[in-house]
């Protein structure tokens, strides 16, 4: 067998302009759609925490099992920037990227996507077997 290259994990990172600045400048709005935009990922929720500052912008992170989602928000020039960031098959961070472009009506962005944790491995090694499943009873 060969050897190949893996990662463990996807992190898309974003620069969502033109956005709504309604939503941009309400922490309960940009924490739904952060909560929601996991959910779209297939992503498990496990803590989250978000801060609005004054006299503009929201802060927040939600912890998931596979990784994380973090965005700042700077309102008074419509810009959301987000980090996504998912290990593992089972969840997908461009699936949430998308809803976020849609949920905060961003009218452009800008969006790459890094490949974290990159190593050489066995044809046919695969990291999640080397993990069991994770039990997140407690989840949001």
């Amino acid at each position: 067998m060969g050897k190949t290259q893996k990662s463990v994990g996807r992190h898309i990172v974003a620069e969502l302009w033109d956005c709504n600045p309604e939503y941009l400048d309400d922490v309960s709005v940009v924490q739904e759609f952060m909560n929601n935009a996991a959910r779209k990922a297939k992503a498990t929720i496990l803590n989250s925490t978000f801060h609005t500052f004054q006299p503009h912008g929201v802060s927040g992170a939600i912890i998931i099992a596979e990784s994380h989602l973090a965005i700042h928000t700077w309102s008074e020039i419509s810009l959301a920037s987000v980090d996504i960031y998912t290990c593992g098959k089972k969840a997908d961070p461009w699936a949430a990227f998308r809803y976020l472009v849609s949920a905060f009506q961003s009218k452009r962005y800008t969006v790459f996507e890094i490949k974290r944790g990159i190593f050489e491995a066995e044809e046919g090694f695969e990291l999640e077997e080397n993990y069991k499943e994770q039990s997140c009873e407690s989840a949001v």
